[in-house]
C-alpha cells in the first residue's frame, strides 16, 4: 500500500512539477575518490572537476561508517565513465550533481546507475533533504525511499543504535572561529596587513 501510495505521488509530481532549471552535464572519468560522497572527474579535455553528489551525506571520515562510505564509493566509481548532471556549485565551489554511469555487469548499457542513490541504498549515506530543491520530485522520491528501507533493514549506519548526521556532526566538531564569515572587505594596504615584525 505505501508503496504505491509512493508511486502515485511520484507520477503525480512528474506531471505537475514546474521544471528544474535546465541542467548543464559534464562527462568525464573518475579519478579520485574523496570521502563518500565527493569525488573528482577529469573531463575530454583533462580539467578536473569536483564533484558533490546532489541530495547525498555521507558520513565524515571520522565518524563511524566514514571510511565504509568511501570504500563503497570508490569501488562504485573509481575509474568509471560517467555523466555529472548539474545545475549549481556549492560555497566552496565543487559541482553539485547527479553522477550516473553504467551497471557494473553491463558496459555496453546507458549510464542508468545514480551513484548517489546507491550510497544511500547501501545505508552508507543520508538523504540530504537541505538539497531537495536542486532534484526532481522523482528523484526526491526515490532518494527518501531508499534511505526509509536502508534504515528498515538496518544497513551500513543503520545498524547503530543512533546515528549522527554528518551536518549535525560538523556542527559539534567545528570551532566556533571556523565558523565565522571571513570579513566581506578588506580596505587596508598591503603594508597595513603584514605583521609588525616584517614592515
Amino acid at each position: 500500500m505505501r508503496l504505491a501510495i509512493l508511486h502515485c505521488l511520484v507520477v503525480l509530481g512528474i506531471v505537475l512539477q514546474p521544471g528544474l532549471p535546465r541542467a548543464e552535464t559534464i562527462e568525464g572519468r573518475v579519478v579520485g575518490v574523496i570521502d563518500g560522497d565527493t569525488l573528482t572527474i577529469r573531463d575530454s579535455g583533462k580539467v578536473r572537476h569536483k564533484v558533490w553528489l546532489v541530495g547525498v551525506d555521507a558520513p565524515e571520515a571520522k565518524q563511524p561508517f566514514g571510511q565504509a562510505a568511501k570504500t563503497h564509493l570508490t569501488g562504485l566509481v573509481f575509474g568509471r565513465d560517467v555523466t555529472v548532471e548539474w545545475r549549481q556549485r556549492d560555497r566552496y565551489g565543487r559541482i553539485v550533481g547527479k553522477l550516473m554511469l553504467q551497471p557494473s555487469d553491463c558496459p555496453n548499457c546507458a549510464r542508468t546507475v545514480d551513484a548517489g542513490l546507491a550510497q544511500i541504498e547501501a545505508g552508507l549515506a543520508w538523504w540530504y533533504r537541505e538539497y531537495r530543491r536542486e532534484q526532481s520530485l522523482e528523484d526526491q522520491a526515490r532518494y527518501e525511499f531508499a534511505e526509509f528501507d536502508a534504515q528498515a533493514r538496518r544497513i551500513g549506519l543503520w545498524r547503530d543504535a543512533a546515528p549522527v548526521p554528518p551536518w549535525e556532526w560538523r556542527k559539534r566538531v567545528t570551532p566556533s572561529w571556523l565558523s565565522r564569515s571571513p570579513p566581506q572587505h578588506d580596505l587596508r594596504s598591503d603594508e597595513d596587513r603584514l605583521p609588525i615584525a616584517m614592515q
